[in-house]
């Protein structure tokens, strides 16, 4: 039975920091609940504002994010699903958002690259458009973590179940979504996703997310944080609500059995719909 951590983090504009911050989440949570996989958030190297994306962009590989990231996986002997960091792109001023998942050896094994872009206007009138400066990737993308096919994909993207169809499809039988989810919409629409999201494809979804205020060119901002666990079922089973830290839960594929045998969303689409959708 695989264990998993989803770790919650506050990170600023401030590269050095964030990067000594993830090496003690990622020991402290080997130390205390010996996770085999763990999830960081969205931009877990940077965050302070997309319009210097391209500044703080990492070659694909090799960079400060990305062999710190491989260093933990190495020597703590767990997969690290890596959040996302700044990957650059070969077109100036433009950049990716970027997974990239490495097993408990340090080798890469999946990338995937941020599909939905968020370019929408806030309650409070804060304006984020992040396909200014970062293209989306068009890979609907999964991979097999022992005995288990994970689904990737990042914070926005939670808001397009068409992608989440494309990874049932695939057979995933975990989602991870690291993110970065403001505080405005956080509050409303935050767990009803992730929980609709889980039900709809009957998958576990772990959902790792950034928390609390940082700078932006444009001024302060805050991220919602509320990590969590969720099961097929659609519950909670496990919750980091505010500040830095983690939690953990096994993932529990007999439940998953039971859930798709009660409810064969699966079977019921091919037989209902011809297989086209």
């Amino acid at each position: 039975m695989l264990k998993t951590t989803v770790i919650q983090m506050n990170s600023r504009n401030d590269k050095a920091a964030n990067l000594k911050q993830i090496r003690e989440l990622v020991e402290t949570a080997v130390l205390h609940d010996q996770p085999d996989w763990i999830l960081l958030p969205e931009h877990c190297e940077w965050l302070g504002g997309s319009s210097g994306a391209a500044a703080v962009a990492e070659p694909s590989t090799g960079g400060e994010t990305y062999s710190l990231l491989q260093t933990l996986a190495r020597e703590n002997k767990v997969w690290i699903h890596g959040g996302s960091f700044y990957e650059q792109s070969g077109i100036a001023g433009k950049a990716y958002n970027t997974t990239v998942v490495f097993n408990r050896t340090g080798t890469e094994v999946a990338r995937y690259r941020k599909i939905h872009l968020f370019d929408v206007t806030t309650a409070d009138g804060v304006a984020y458009h992040e396909s200014a400066t970062i293209l989306r990737g068009s890979d609907i993308v999964t991979y097999d973590c022992e005995g288990l096919r994970i689904g990737c994909a990042i914070c926005y993207d939670l808001r397009f179940p068409e992608l989440f169809q494309g990874l049932m499809k695939q057979d995933a039988d975990l989602i991870a979504l690291p993110a970065a989810f403001t505080l405005l919409t956080g509050k409303d629409h935050w767990e009803p996703l992730i929980r609709a999201r889980a039900i709809e494809t009957e998958t576990w979804f772990l959902a790792s997310a950034q928390w609390g205020s940082y700078e932006t060119p444009g001024g302060p901002r805050q991220s919602f944080g509320q990590s969590m666990i969720v099961d097929p079922w659609g519950a909670v089973v496990a919750r980091a609500s505010e500040g830095t830290g983690f939690v953990s839960a096994p993932i529990d594929m007999a439940l998953s059995v039971r859930v798709r045998q009660q409810i064969p969303l699966a079977l019921n689409k091919v037989l209902h719909a011809g297989g086209t959708i």
